[in-house]
């Protein structure tokens, strides 16, 4: 069966009808038993890519733990998902683009590749069979010595990381200044003002916010030996738990990281459903002075805080509560300290009692925004509304009120990776989840939202090709061909990813964000920064005829709601940089309206080769 639409063809199998089932990730040494997904920020787990290599690199020490392999074959040096081991490819071995006319054969051969994203026949195959061919015709690469870099590699050799002058990392703008306390992370590469007031990770973790006692780092991707030099020197021997999701011979590869520094120790996320990742990304900081949250989208790798679009909400200095406060004590309008409390106990985990009591003993009244969290299970009765998109649900039902005329306010949802969702849009998306993100108040209407319009924010190819980072930022966008061909329909809903208004246009999203917008984009009904991308892993999913919800992954993120401000709509501020002080404008990190994508656009494909035309840096993307 062929599916066509204006931003891609592909041919698709009877398979492609199963709707919940992850796409297929074929490996080079054994065959999975089980489907994998691609619906994180870095594709499938359980696998390694097989790339184009040159005999001219040195392999690099691996730092950005995220590979798991039941396989003992498989390089201790592989790094990140399959995606982002593509960008790793394309970093140490970048094909240049070349001018000079092909012959006829490979012309042929470029044309069937790029022309609609076509699959030929083979590609169904494991890579084994598929190129064996070719393998024979390639020469073994030597056996170099191994180089110990301290740092990620760079997108495009080890003198493309810049280092930044002192005044980079200093913070220009206290954050008590911050109405709604969102800020961007720094972008190197873009002109000064636009970091006026954005946040690096060095800021976030300095004196300036407290004197650091202990801390706890949630997330998905870790650099240990990076993250440790983020530490300012007075607070990098301090305590420091990890919260990771990893599991055998990846869990021990980032244990071992941790062995130069007695000051780590870890807790690890309990993953008892196919497929869930512990995706959440959050910070945890106790101060002699008090109490901190941070809930942010990057990882913890240096290339996540270099020249990618992040997001963070910031809490306020929580101080601690006078001895013998009752256990009702501190609590925000939001019951935030309720909710942070009930994610923590969701763990399961004895290493997080310790936080648990610490956030009992302090004040967290100041807190104007709602926690929305997605924890792995299976949850009936009035545990539906607990997590993911049923809890977005009883938010925006409770805490919001219909406007006139709603049906016009658009829905937006921005991301950077994209899940399987089923053969049409009525299996999810513009069903249940659409249902959620239309709501406001507590009318019931049986539309279900379907007559509300929705606009999907993802990065095209010319998006990646021309960014900072060029292509192999698409690393970090792992939209597989194997997800897309099962769902063509999806791309009539995207919109180009555009942000001059924070001079990151050419900074690729990692950040994720929902809202509701007036029709003329003047206004917000509400905003939310998460580490959920759009899929039913990290929202869930509705089973057995709507009485229960299945969700997969860890997932964190912060709504913002009006009635929490005392406003009846936010403003959306149309020149957030440079940052000149408080505004009760909301900063929308990214343009408004969002442009559809042109008949031209094609929304990128992490593992399909681009070679028509070059990046920034005039390289090629060759996944293969």
């Amino acid at each position: 069966m062929s599916q066509e639409s204006q931003h891609g063809k592909w041919t698709m199998s009877s398979s492609d009808d199963e709707e919940d089932a992850p796409p297929v990730v074929s490996k080079p040494t054994e065959q999975l038993s089980a489907r994998e997904p691609a619906d994180t920020e870095g594709g499938s787990k359980n696998t390694h890519a097989f790339f184009r290599t040159s005999q001219k690199s040195d392999p690099i020490p691996n730092t950005n733990i995220k590979v798991e392999s039941r396989s003992s074959s498989i390089s201790s040096k592989a790094i990140g998902s399959e995606a982002r081991q593509a960008a790793h490819s394309n970093q140490q071995n970048p094909v240049k683009f070349e001018t000079k006319v092909p012959s006829p054969a490979v012309k042929r051969k470029k044309e069937t590749e790029e022309s609609g994203w076509a699959l030929s026949s083979s590609d169904d195959e494991s890579p084994d069979s598929v190129s064996g061919s070719q393998m024979k015709r390639r020469s073994p690469s030597p056996k170099r010595k191994k180089v110990e870099d301290k740092q990620p590699p760079s997108p495009h050799g080890t003198s493309y990381y810049k280092e930044e002058a002192e005044e980079f990392f200093e913070t220009s703008l206290p954050p008590s200044e911050s109405t709604f306390r969102f800020y961007l992370t720094k972008v190197t590469g873009i002109e000064k003002k636009y970091n006026t007031g954005a946040l690096h990770i060095k800021e976030i973790l300095s004196p300036l916010f407290g004197t650091l006692k202990e801390s706890v780092q949630f997330n998905y991707c870790f650099d240990i030996p990076w993250m440790v030099q983020q530490y300012p020197p007075e607070f990098r021997d301090k305590p420091v738990m990890i919260v990771h999701g990893e599991k055998r011979e990846s869990k021990a590869r980032l244990i071992q990281q941790a062995q130069p520094y007695g000051h780590i120790r870890f807790c690890q996320a309990k993953l008892d459903i196919a497929f869930g990742t512990h995706h959440t990304k959050m910070m945890l900081l106790w101060y002699e002075e008090g109490f901190r949250v941070v809930i942010l989208t990057s990882n913890l790798i240096r290339a996540d805080w270099y020249q990618k679009t992040q997001g963070l909400w910031l809490s306020p200095l929580y101080p601690r509560l006078p001895e013998g406060s009752p256990g009702s004590a501190g609590e925000s309008p939001t019951n935030f300290k309720r909710d942070l409390i009930e994610y923590l106990e969701a763990y399961r985990a004895p290493e997080l009692a310790e936080w648990i009591e610490r956030i009992k003993e302090h004040d967290l009244s100041e807190t104007r925004v709602y926690l929305i969290g997605s924890a792995p299970g299976r949850y009936q009765g009035t545990d539906m509304e607990r997590w993911g998109h049923l809890r977005l649900r009883k938010l925006l039902r409770e805490n919001t009120r219909p406007i006139l005329g709603e049906e016009s306010w658009p829905i937006i949802g921005q991301f950077s990776s994209i899940g399987s969702m089923g053969i049409d849009k009525t299996k999810w998306l513009a069903m249940e989840f659409q249902q959620t993100l239309a709501t406001l108040g507590s009318a019931k209407k049986s539309s279900a939202g379907s007559e509300t319009t929705m606009h999907l924010v993802y990065p095209t190819v010319d998006n990646v090709r021309t960014s900072l980072e060029g292509y192999p930022a698409g690393g970090s966008l792992p939209y597989s061909i194997q997800t897309a061909q099962r769902q063509l329909w999806l791309h009539s809903y995207f919109h180009r990813w555009s942000s001059e208004s924070s001079g990151r246009s050419h900074a690729m999203p990692h950040i994720k964000t929902y809202m509701r917008t007036s029709p003329d984009f003047t206004e917000l009904a509400w905003f939310l920064v998460t580490s959920a991308n759009l899929s039913k892993a990290a929202w869930g999913a509705l089973e057995k005829n709507n009485t229960q919800i299945m969700v997969r992954s860890y997932e964190l993120g912060v709504l913002y709601l009006p009635s929490a401000f005392n406003m009846t709509k936010f403003t959306i501020q149309k020149n957030p940089f440079p940052v000149t002080g408080s505004s009760s404008s909301f900063p929308v990190p990214l343009d408004l309206p969002p442009q559809r994508y042109s008949s031209k656009d094609q929304p990128w494909i992490w593992n399909i080769p681009y070679t028509q035309a070059p990046d920034t840096h005039g390289n090629v993307w060759v996944p293969s």
